[in-house]
C-alpha cells in the first residue's frame, strides 16, 4: 500500500513537499514514481527514482524545480516541489514497479508502475 500526503493548496513560486510512505512493501531495487494529472488530461510522469542507487529522472517541465529522494528507514519517497506554477495544479500519485530490478531505469512510463497511491490534491494559485 502506498500513501501519499503533504499535498494542499499554495501561491505561484511557493513550495511544497509530498510523501509517499509505503506499507507492506520494502523497496530495495525497485523504481518509485511521481505522476500527476490534471482535469481533463493524461496522467503524466514528472519524476522517477531507482531505489538500488538513487538515480533520478524528471520530466523537462519539472527539472530544476522539483527533487525526487528517498528514506529507506522510513519506507518512504519525497517529492520536493518549488518554484510551483498553476501549471504544477494536479493530482499527484506515488507509485512503484512490482517486479524488482533495474529494468525500470530512467522510466517515467505509468505502464511500468503496478503499484499506486491514492492521490494527493496540489494546488497552485
Amino acid at each position: 500500500q502506498l500513501v501519499e500526503s503533504g499535498g494542499g493548496s499554495v501561491q505561484p513560486g511557493g513550495s511544497l513537499r509530498l510523501s509517499c510512505a509505503a506499507s507492506g512493501y520494502t523497496f530495495s531495487s525497485n523504481c518509485m514514481g511521481w505522476f500527476r494529472q490534471a482535469p481533463g488530461k493524461e496522467r503524466e510522469g514528472v519524476a522517477s527514482i531507482y531505489t538500488g542507487d538513487s538515480s533520478t529522472w524528471y520530466v523537462d517541465s519539472v527539472k530544476g524545480r522539483f527533487t525526487i529522494s528517498q528514506d529507506n528507514a522510513k519506507n518512504t519517497v519525497y517529492l520536493q516541489m518549488s518554484s510551483l506554477k498553476p501549471e504544477d495544479t494536479a493530482m499527484y500519485y506515488c507509485a512503484a514497479t512490482v517486479a524488482p530490478g533495474s529494468w525500470c531505469y530512467g522510466s517515467l512510463d505509468r505502464r511500468d508502475f503496478g503499484y499506486w497511491g491514492q492521490g494527493t490534491q496540489v494546488t497552485v494559485s
